[in-house]
């Protein structure tokens, strides 16, 4: 089974009859094998693991290392959809060498392209990763790893001017040889107008339903999360109660004697009988 190339991501527009790509993040083997049978077109292990899985308050609490980690469960599971893998908060912000060199951990690790925020000020790195053999996904809107600097996470590109200058990164990231930018936390118009603009899909996440394609957190999507869903999150299962009232059901059979059952027990050897 042949996995999902850049190239044919990148040629991904709507516009020229194209399915609307579907990306949701996994960061484990199980939860990737699960998603890849489902059909989705690219896996996402997302920076999000620090909120989702390891329990922070924001995505600048995970290391490269972690993140590799994570990226070889979910290669492990041998999925057909592409694995992109987010850089980590510091991971590229430190120049273009120790960029290349963290990213390349990640390809090492599995992923098959990475995934870095910010426009025009990530030129030189997207351009020294490219050179690297390595694809490059952008991201801009509200990008998480700028919450310290954004106040909060806070909807984007809300006036001409900031919506002017997301479609100015936008260009400079689709310039230096990106394949796809996810667009987030932005007025749907905003979304609409890039996705028009740009060469190369966009995959929205709060950026309206006129994007190349979506991607929403797979805790989310299945009830898993600890928080409130954001506005944009759709919620396709309430697993989180369901794992409750098993694992509480679980907990009555041992408590009652009901677990193990004889059926659920090895046969005694004779020889142990006498």
């Amino acid at each position: 089974m042949t996995a999902t190339s850049v190239p044919s991501l990148r040629a991904r527009k709507r516009r020229l009859g194209a399915p609307p790509l579907v990306m949701i993040t996994a960061y484990d083997e199980p939860t990737a094998r699960y998603a890849d049978a489902a059909g989705v077109d690219i896996l996402l292990v997302g920076d999000s693991l620090a909120n989702v899985v390891l329990g922070h308050e924001d995505t600048l609490h995970v290391s490269v290392a972690e993140m590799a980690h994570h990226v070889r469960a979910v290669a492990a599971a041998s999925p057909r959809a592409h694995v992109v893998a987010d850089m980590p908060w510091l991971s590229y912000h430190v120049g273009t060498e120790a960029a290349v060199a963290n990213a390349g951990e990640l390809i090492r690790a599995g992923a098959q392209s990475v995934k870095l925020e910010g426009g025009a000020v990530r030129r030189d790195v997207v351009r020294a990763l490219l050179d690297a053999e390595i694809p490059v996904m952008g991201h801009l809107g509200l990008t998480p790893q700028s919450v310290l600097a954004f106040g909060g996470y806070k909807v984007q590109a809300k006036t001409r001017d900031a919506a002017k200058l997301l479609l100015e990164d936008a260009l400079v990231l689709q310039s230096e040889g990106v394949y796809a930018i996810v667009v987030e936390g932005v007025p749907p118009l905003v979304g609409s107008q890039l996705t028009e603009v740009l060469d190369i899909p966009t995959i929205g996440i709060g950026a309206g339903p006129d994007t190349d394609g979506q991607v929403l957190v797979i805790h989310d999507v299945l009830g898993l999360t600890k928080r409130a869903p954001a506005k944009f999150v759709r919620r396709y299962a309430d697993l989180g109660s369901a794992i409750t009232e098993a694992v509480s059901q679980y907990a009555r059979d041992v408590r009652d004697g009901s677990f193990p059952n004889a059926a659920e027990s090895y046969d005694n050897p004779e020889e142990l009988l006498d």
